[in-house]
């Protein structure tokens, strides 16, 4: 596992802190959470849904990827 300094504003620390305190969890679990929901995964893990995609729509590789990015977007903007 890689360690990774990151500066936060003070209430924002705080928060993180609490947050991880009332739900048994460390900081680092909540972080790598919410990356996650953002979308912030490794390329592999994006490739395998494209496949997985491709193979369950009958669609061709440029399709499925096109479909794979707007729906990332989409996703991703909350929509």
């Amino acid at each position: 596992m890689t360690r990774l300094t990151v500066t936060l504003a003070d209430q924002t620390h705080r928060a993180l802190k609490e947050a991880a305190a009332r739900q048994g969890r460390s900081m680092a679990a909540i972080i790598e959470e919410s990356l996650e929901l953002r979308g912030i995964r490794p390329y592999e893990t994006a490739r395998e849904l494209v496949l997985e995609a491709r193979a369950n729509s009958g669609l061709d590789s440029d399709r499925a990827m096109a479909l794979a990015v707007r729906e990332t977007r989409r996703h991703r903007e909350g929509k």
